[in-house]
């Protein structure tokens, strides 16, 4: 006996393998987004390798102070070497710090909410609910980063005269001025 279909079974059965094939391929593409973890983890492998050379850095400038203080020895320009010593370690600290806040950011964008987060009493500036959010947060860092640089270079520049003073002061002013614009709208 042959079966015969009606138009309307038809197009069921058409839907069905349809639906079928759809959902196959929405399920294999919304799988891709666990590729993320790649960048997730490879930030906070590189996060936490810059603290680690941001730490060794401050702990060679504590041992060259102890060691320059209480060994007798005083070394020309050794203030500024210090001091240019420790802001390189903060730029790196910042660096790392941009590093975390992108891959906790993209978990939790594109994987899950980080449980362990959300129940703990800690800061939350961790937290990101939009792509918009993380962009601002790392907009943030990144300009702390620029301006960390900025009085790194400065403390190494030699000043030829009144208007090269007169322009690291522009420019100090300038970074005081988007500083103060960076944090005008927010809500603290």
């Amino acid at each position: 006996m042959k079966e015969t279909h009606t138009e309307a079974e038809h197009l069921a059965m058409d839907k069905a393998h349809q639906s079928w094939i759809e959902a196959a391929f929405e399920s294999a593409l919304w799988s891709t987004r666990f590729f993320v973890l790649l960048a997730v983890i490879f930030s906070m492998i590189g996060g936490i390798a810059l603290f680690i050379v941001a730490s060794v850095d401050v702990w060679h400038v504590v041992v060259s102070v102890f060691h320059n203080y209480f060994g007798g020895a005083h070394p020309a320009n050794f203030h500024e070497k210090i001091v240019a010593e420790l802001i390189g370690a903060v730029d790196l600290y910042l660096i790392a710090i941009v590093l975390f806040i992108f891959g906790f950011g993209l978990y939790e964008l594109f994987i899950s909410k980080i449980d362990v987060a959300e129940r703990s009493a800690a800061s939350k500036i961790l937290e990101i609910h939009s792509l918009d959010e993380l962009k601002d947060k790392l907009a943030k860092v990144i300009i702390m980063v620029l301006i960390v640089g900025f009085f790194k270079r400065a403390m190494h520049t030699t000043y030829g005269g009144a208007l090269d003073m007169l322009m690291l002061a522009g420019a100090i002013l300038f970074l005081a001025l988007a500083f103060y614009f960076m944090h005008k709208g927010d809500s603290h």
